[in-house]
């Protein structure tokens, strides 16, 4: 079972570019949700991960992540394939 990535994302973000590098680099497929002008994905990504005012937002099978250095905490420990192949939660 491959899992469900979606990232939200705003235009010229260096965070967002970085975690999308991370997750091309392993070849997932992931649904990229552009917030740069607000609007109904921009409220969704807020009812989705409480708190969160920055991007990217990320989601592996519907969990919230984090952003990209939570993304990157999970590669450096180890964790991130697993999640990605739906192994690990």
């Amino acid at each position: 079972m491959t899992a469900t990535v979606e990232i939200y994302t705003k235009f010229g973000c260096p965070y967002c570019v970085r975690a999308k590098h991370l997750l091309d680099t392993k070849g997932v497929a992931y649904q990229e949700y552009d917030v740069t002008m607000g609007g109904t994905k921009r409220d969704e990504m807020v009812v989705r991960a409480p708190g969160a005012r920055t991007v990217p937002q990320i989601f592996i099978n519907g969990a919230a992540i984090g952003g990209s250095d939570d993304l990157r905490a999970l590669e450096s420990a180890g964790r991130l394939d697993g999640m990605l192949a739906g192994t690990d939660d």
